[in-house]
């Protein structure tokens, strides 16, 4: 068993007083062991810079061996009944609903979120447990009438086999349950690799998968940086399927090295939301729905409005309305009070969000509130609010990632479609009207995956999750997520006679 999170005396260590020490791994979980490394990787809060801890920095041998693993428990585990699954996957979730408050404060510690935030995304990464566990029971095959008289045609539902999955840091818990649940109810076993910039909260759903029942090598946690363990995953032919949330650049990198086995392959990639609020919309719902979109985690969602495009008629309203709520949002740190508002993930996020602020006032756009580092220092960037926006400024080309809501004036319905299509990314995209015919016309206008009409949220374990263009390939979530593990398999039966 290994040991707590190794950190001096009056460290970091202290500000987690309350997060049960068997919650917190200085290991990776391979095989149902905990496995050590000789290389290790720090890990820090974002609130404070201090390192909370450590993990080992593995490698290709690990992950091969890994891999093996997996291989290994798969046909055990595929022969279990989608009910005899869904039980251990009830189990899972039940035990990280019961330890939801020591997951959210560990969360907040390796991600920043503030921690009703973060008690937010466990519920949420728990749903998918329960879901799933359901939703195996209904992995569907089909009896097609045959195309002879003595054929029979049957479709199974298989299995694919062993999973690679990687995760990013943003959701450090739910982006895992929303593939692992699905794998594992097909039948499925998974090597995840999760962000090396929040490992804990995955092996923290290690421990509780091992004393929810998963079998050893049904699930494994390999940490370290990407590189090795990613050409792993993407490359062993033993892994048949594999599974990325993360940037559009690096998404497209790992696509092409799965194609040297030809993989199966799930890309959830970057996102340029635009939002729309049009003249006859409710502007306080309308700027609820902005505030939640854009502020939620500081921004660092994939579907976080990028793009806020305003008619005229309400610009000014809402541009005040906006400014005055952002305005009033409480930053800190969420180990320590009630925050609304927590840090950026690191300096190189940082860098990027100031360089859009910057590069949008320099071509005249006006900050209403905040625009650039907060009081606090570090990587709080301040809530922001910036009016008369260039159309063509590199916020609306880039995401930004970042606590930036960017406003940007239209005249017409047609002009607001054309901008909101502007893009090569298709993730999200939201719209405010109170006219029901243009909410038609938008739903079939707008490409995207998923649009949240009068709505700031598309999230739910119950709905498809993915994107169109190069946002992403497959969708995770409600039935049409399960299906992403299964193979279809054709029997044809000859010699039956009628």
């Amino acid at each position: 068993m290994a040991t707590a999170i190794s950190a001096s005396p009056g460290s970091e260590r202290d500000r987690l007083a309350l997060v049960r020490t068997d919650l917190l791994r200085s290991s990776a979980w391979i095989d149902g062991a905990w496995i050590a490394g000789d290389r290790t990787i720090e890990v820090r809060n974002p609130a404070t810079g201090g390192v909370l801890g450590t993990v080992p920095d593995l490698g290709a041998e690990e992950t091969r061996r890994a891999v093996a693993a997996a291989e290994r428990a798969l046909p055990e585990w595929k022969a279990r009944t989608a009910r005899e699954r869904g039980v251990i996957l009830m189990r899972w979730h039940a035990l990280v609903i019961a330890h939801i408050v020591d997951l959210a404060r560990l969360l907040t510690a390796e991600q920043g979120k503030p921690v009703a935030e973060a008690r937010g995304e466990i519920g949420y990464g728990a749903s998918f447990l329960e879901w799933f566990a359901e939703e195996g029971k209904r992995a569907y095959g089909e009896i097609i009438p045959g195309h002879q008289r003595d054929k029979r045609l049957i479709v199974l539902a298989e299995p694919v086999g062993v999973v690679g999955a990687i995760t990013p840091w943003n959701f450090p818990m739910a982006m895992i349950t929303r593939k692992v649940a699905p794998a594992l109810a097909a039948g499925c076993t998974v090597v995840l690799k999760p962000s090396e910039l929040t490992p804990y909260s995955a092996l923290a759903l290690a421990v509780l998968a091992e004393e929810a029942g998963v079998p050893a090598g049904v699930f494994n946690v390999v940490t370290g940086a990407p590189h090795a363990i990613g050409e792993v995953l993407t490359t062993d032919p033993r892994v048949r399927k594999f599974t990325f949330t993360g940037s559009t650049a690096v998404g497209k990198l790992l696509a092409a090295r799965c194609m040297s086995t030809v993989k199966r392959v799930s890309l959830e990639l970057g996102g340029n939301a635009p939002f729309l609020v049009f003249d006859d919309a409710d502007v306080a719902a309308a700027v609820d729905g902005i505030m939640t979109s854009k502020f939620r985690n500081a921004g660092q969602t994939c579907v976080s409005a990028n793009r806020i495009y305003v008619q005229r008629g309400v610009y000014d309203a809402v541009a005040e309305r906006l400014a005055t709520r952002a305005g009033a949002l409480r930053v800190g740190d969420g180990l320590t009070g009630a925050t609304d508002h927590g840090p950026l993930i690191n300096d190189a996020a940082f860098a990027k969000v100031a360089r859009h602020v910057d590069d949008a006032l320099a071509a005249g756009a006006r900050a209403l509130t905040g625009g650039g580092r907060h009081a606090l220092g570090g990587t709080f960037f301040a809530p922001t609010v910036l009016a008369d926006v260039r159309a063509d400024a590199v916020l609306t080309r880039e995401e930004t990632f970042g606590p930036v809501a960017a406003l940007i004036p239209f005249d017409t319905e047609a002009e607001a479609i054309a901008l909101a299509n502007a893009s090569p990314a298709g993730l999200a995209a939201y719209a405010y009207t109170n006219d029901l015919a243009r909410s038609w016309r938008l739903a079939h206008a707008i490409d995207v995956g998923m649009l949240g009409l009068n709505s700031g949220m598309v999230s739910s374990e119950v709905a498809p999750f993915g994107g169109t263009k190069e946002s992403g390939i497959g969708r995770e979530g409600s039935r049409h997520g399960l299906d992403e593990f299964l193979e279809r398999r054709l029997v044809v039966i000859g010699g039956v006679t009628s």
